[in-house]
């Protein structure tokens, strides 16, 4: 197997190791890093996946992937670190799988990448006497999970761009409370203003050098491939099992920025098989245009009840075009896409809790309705939903839908009684450029 190393996505940057790709997050040429080769498994390694718990799955897949870059020890101390929680899969019925990847410290699926990303880069870090500042753009939970990854880390500051009163307060005040290394600036915007601002600043070499400036969203290679360990890992848990050996998957992913379903693609190509996509958005529905039409066309970002979704131009989908070389035709064979009303994503609230009492944040509920469909269309195929985030991350919204109140983990409430704090920002280059340098 050849080490592996990262190329752009744009293809005009020379090839990158693993700590050069986490430490610029953006490649020289404005790409993202994609690594290179794409190490593929073979049907006994994935075969030998199917009993271990995610942990383990996660650290012989890592092993795989990072081969040649870290050694054997070291990639088993990170992902035994990162990963100490469990990731459940639920039969919610008879055709569909709930994937649950809320039970990381902060409730949401971003803490897998970020605390296996916050690891990498502190092995890397580690002596170094520079202050390293990781700076990110959040449209809900990617903020928190930074955050707790990275909070009273030696050496490293953390600043949070999230568009002010655009995420609900608790997903908020999961980082905007934290203090010591973090610093949470409101922008007067949505989150395409501030995913701007965040390529703008990574695009200035001066100010990147100047601050050793560093990137925490699912641009990151950091965060974006230990997001595959877990559609690996769901795979070989479901084909192990005896109801679902030979059925095909269809994998639903709540979609916004694109980064999880990038990483699910990824995961296919390192040999899942028999395994299809599903992009379930809001009204920011470029992707299923996209798949439907030929066209992509970037739209100012609209506003819904599922707030992390609210994405008019996600960063990831270059990874995914990037995948495919592309090729339509191909990626049509692994992914279809589906757009989902608000008031479908009520309903759904609605219909899962009753029926099956099971709850959904509105991010899942959009993912759900988006499955039902698909699943209504393909007989014998069974669905695996991507549950993102505790419902409870949510209870504004769900609260009005079910008529009754949701229970706060101590999670949560331990935030809302901490004290905000909070930089507002004017949504331009030179006033995010002020900000950084007066930290």
């Amino acid at each position: 197997m050849s080490p592996l190393s990262f190329v752009s996505t744009r293809g005009m940057a020379a090839e990158a190791t693993l700590r050069e790709a986490l430490f610029r997050g953006l490649a020289p040429d404005g790409g993202l890093y994609m690594p290179h080769p794409i190490p593929a498994l073979s049907p006994s390694e994935l075969d030998a996946l199917g009993p271990m718990t995610f942990q383990e799955a996660a650290c012989r897949v890592g092993l795989r992937l990072f081969k040649g870059e870290l050694a054997s020890d070291i990639v088993t101390r990170l992902t035994e670190d990162a990963f100490d929680f469990s990731i459940p899969l639920l039969r919610l019925s008879e055709r569909m799988i709930v994937l649950d990847l809320s039970r990381g410290p902060t409730l949401a699926f971003k803490d897998v990448g970020a605390r296996y990303m916050a690891r990498l880069m502190a092995h890397f870090h580690k002596g170094e006497a520079e202050l390293l500042t990781v700076l990110t753009a959040t449209s809900g939970d990617t903020g928190g999970a930074v955050a707790h990854a990275f909070v009273g880390l030696p050496g490293v500051r953390v600043v949070i761009l999230f568009p002010d009163g655009r995420i609900s307060p608790s997903q908020e005040r999961q980082f905007s409370t934290l203090g010591e290394n973090i610093h949470a600036v409101a922008v007067q915007g949505d989150f395409d203003d501030c995913q701007r601002l965040a390529k703008e600043a990574f695009g200035d070499g001066e100010l990147r050098e100047t601050l050793a400036l560093t990137s925490a969203n699912s641009i990151n290679v950091g965060r974006f491939l230990p997001q595959a360990f877990y559609f690996i890992y769901a795979w070989a848990q479901l084909r192990g099992h005896p109801s679902f050996t030979k059925n095909p998957l269809l994998f639903s992913v709540p979609s916004g920025n694109f980064g999880n379903l990038a990483a699910g693609l990824l995961a296919k190509s390192m040999g899942l098989s028999n395994t299809s996509f599903l992009a379930a958005t809001n009204a920011n529905d470029g992707v299923p245009r996209y798949l439907r039409t030929g066209l992509f066309e970037p739209r100012p970002s609209r506003k819904t009840m599922s707030t992390a979704m609210d994405v008019g131009d996600p960063s990831n989908f270059t990874r995914i075009l990037h995948l495919y070389h592309g090729d339509l035709g191909l990626l049509r064979r692994d992914l279809s896409g589906q757009r989902v009303s608000d008031e479908e994503t009520r309903e759904a609230i609605r219909h899962v809790h009753n029926r099956y009492g099971h709850l959904l944040d509105p991010h899942t509920a959009v993912g759900f309705v988006a499955l039902e469909r698909a699943l209504g269309e393909r007989s014998g195929t069974v669905g695996v939903l991507l549950a993102t985030a505790s419902p409870a991350k949510f209870a504004d919204v769900l609260e009005p839908v079910l008529g009754r109140a949701i229970p706060l983990p101590i999670e949560l409430a331990r935030g809302l009684e901490a004290e905000r704090r909070v930089t507002p920002l004017e949504p331009t280059f030179r006033s995010l450029s002020d900000l950084l340098r007066s930290l």
